[in-house]
């Protein structure tokens, strides 16, 4: 019965869950100062934010163990989305290359309108425009109210 909880998306889901959120948890503990819960200092939001994740984890992970698996259910999809997942990796490999070299507005359009490719039910004008909408959003957000020291325009490294 244990073997078949193997052949669970759950499981699988659950158990990266739980190592990602213990990673972070004791790369906060390790690396940075906790504080106090009065006095917090700056490893205490990513270590309780561990904290959370490991627990989320360990739910996912137990209710996968509780549940029966159903025969039709495999851990990868029959049809492999292969553009999809290209698109949304390539999404914040180009961020990086564009926002070094041409800037927030460059790099915010780019990710978004490639990872918008990676729906297959998405057209080139239906994810530039939504790409335009979330640099414009993006670029005032983050330039104007929060003030990131990232250059909403340039050209050159």
């Amino acid at each position: 019965m244990f073997a078949e909880q193997f052949k669970k998306r759950d499981f699988y889901a659950g158990g990266l869950i739980v190592l990602l959120g213990a990673a972070v948890a004791l790369n906060a503990f390790t690396n940075y100062n906790l504080g106090t819960l009065t006095q917090m200092g700056p490893g205490m939001f990513p270590f309780m934010l561990g904290i959370a994740l490991t627990f989320v984890g360990l739910l996912i992970l137990g209710t996968a163990l509780a549940t029966i698996r159903d025969p039709a259910e495999t851990i990868l999809p029959a049809q492999r989305e292969w553009r999809g997942w290209g698109c949304i990796l390539a999404g914040p490999v180009l961020f990086i290359i564009l926002g070094e070299y041409f800037g927030m507005a460059a790099a915010t359009f780019g990710c978004v309108f490639v990872s918008a490719l990676g729906d297959r039910t998405a057209t080139v004008k239906s994810s530039a425009i939504l790409a335009a909408i979330v640099t414009v959003f993006g670029c005032l957000l983050f330039a104007f109210v929060l003030k990131l020291a990232f250059p909403i325009f340039k050209w050159g490294y």
